[in-house]
């Protein structure tokens, strides 16, 4: 089943958001995940299994370097997110 997260990361104590976010969207990239960062919040879409994992690693990883909050909604009824071009 494919599903769909909207995600928001927000670093705490920090002047840097940028570099915490992003690496977060790296992570989540490298795990083969469809992703499409707006500027409040990113848009993730891949298996059921392979975006919970995902969400996972990028929490894991971005909380053993920084205090962070995560807001997050999943959905199985969005429909497709459009491919983005490379």
């Amino acid at each position: 089943m494919t599903v769909q997260a909207e995600v928001s990361l927000y670093p705490l104590r920090t002047e840097d958001l940028t570099a915490p976010i992003a690496g977060f969207v790296r992570c989540l990239e490298a795990r083969g995940l469809q992703v499409d960062p707006g500027s409040m919040s990113t848009r993730v879409s891949g298996p059921c299994e392979a975006l919970f994992a995902g969400l996972a690693e990028a929490f894991a990883a971005a909380a053993d370097r920084h205090q962070v909050v995560l807001a997050l909604k999943i959905s199985n009824a969005c429909p497709p997110m459009p491919r983005q071009r490379t």
